[in-house]
């Protein structure tokens, strides 16, 4: 190999080392921005997702329920006003899981995982079927006390339970979190039971445009 050959050699090798680590810092400069993009939002729009993990700053005001689930305290006088809403329409209803710390969703994971094995699947298998209904430890909204699912009480009918919430539940600024036929969008599963708290003004829009939180973000804010 003579010198010139050696010397394009030595610069075909630098010039791909800097495209290298460009490509790297783009990479990395995407994943930044994509963790702090929402990071201006208000508490109650506080996004968490397959990708987008519980922010480390975020500290629930949790209080404690008559049944003793804890929500957070913020959002306590909403809840307790569309449960009374549904009450005086002859709906029972309960607050059945509200905050997880994150080992308790931890514990869910593998508690599911495991369910899902004795049905003969292997554990990677089990795994990617369990979290498409159940969020990663630090991917979960009940982390925030902002998320709830409610569950019927006594004679009710559940069917009729979930369809008065659906209509009914953005007049309190809570949202179904997982809708039908939006998977792609949130990543889980159709959850009727599953609803979460983002405030009366962008549970309206998100009510009448049928956005996921995800769409709404991206579109408003």
């Amino acid at each position: 190999m003579n010198k010139h050959t050696k010397r394009i050699l030595r610069v075909a090798i630098v010039m791909l080392v800097l495209l290298i680590s460009t490509v790297m810092m783009l990479q990395l400069t995407d994943k930044n921005n994509a963790e702090t993009k929402y990071d201006h939002l208000p508490w109650y729009l506080t996004l968490v997702t397959k990708t987008r993990s519980v922010p480390k700053t975020y500290i629930p005001q949790l209080c404690k329920l008559a049944n003793g689930e804890q929500i957070d305290r913020r959002i306590y006088p909403e809840l307790q006003e569309m449960f009374d809403d549904a009450r005086a329409n002859g709906l029972d209803l309960q607050a059945a899981h509200c905050y997880r710390t994150k080992q308790q969703q931890a514990d869910i994971l593998k508690t599911r995982i495991h369910e899902i094995m004795k049905q003969g699947y292997t554990e990677e298998q089990a795994t990617a079927e369990a979290q498409l209904t159940v969020a990663l430890p630090d991917h979960s909204e009940h982390q925030l006390g902002l998320a709830i699912d409610i569950q019927k009480k006594g004679k009710t009918n559940a069917d009729q339970l979930y369809a008065w919430l659906e209509n009914n539940a953005y007049r309190y600024g809570f949202i179904l979190r997982y809708p039908k036929n939006k998977t792609e969008e949130t990543g889980f599963q159709y959850e009727r039971w599953h609803y979460r708290y983002v405030g009366t003004d962008a549970a309206q829009v998100i009510q009448e445009e049928q956005l996921t939180l995800e769409e709404y973000l991206q579109i408003y804010e």
